[in-house]
């Protein structure tokens, strides 16, 4: 697994993930906004992934500094993918392990696709609100309190 901040990556790790990301995104779910939204350039997003042969397999960004509907909570994560043909692995869970590792002792938001909201509730993700249409999906917010 790699975890590296936008100074640290190589033009051949950013992009290994960014083209998983826009083969989940935009080629599987055809979703309709713009996926570069310049969060990944800011120094303090993480970027998590697990790679193979065929580059990136699983992916998730860690963002500081939200604005959330929590006002504990500072950071969130989201652009959770995995490619097809290593769906069925784990490799989300490992990634998501790794982020409550590293951050679990702060407060957490997430925007989930309602049909992986079990997945994050596993991790002690709450949701909250009602659920909401977000690039023609619908997503719920959910919260994680600090450990």
């Amino acid at each position: 697994m790699q975890r590296k901040t936008w100074s640290e990556l190589t033009p051949d790790e950013l992009y290994d993930f960014l083209r998983l990301r826009t083969g989940v995104f935009f080629v599987e779910q055809r979703v309709d906004v713009e996926e570069l939204d310049g969060r990944d350039r800011e120094p303090t997003t993480e970027h998590l992934w697990i790679a193979d042969g065929k580059g990136a397999a699983a992916y998730l960004r860690v963002l500081l500094d939200v604005v959330p509907e929590h006002l504990d909570a500072r950071r969130q994560f989201g652009r959770v993918a995995v490619r097809a043909d290593r769906r069925g692995e784990g490799l989300a869970r490992l990634l998501i392990e790794r982020v409550i590792a590293d951050h679990g002792h702060e407060a957490m938001l997430l925007h989930a696709q309602a049909y992986v909201q079990r997945l994050y509730a596993r991790y002690g993700f709450v949701a909250f609100g009602e659920p909401f249409m977000e690039a023609g999906i619908e997503h719920v917010s959910m919260y994680r309190a600090a450990a």
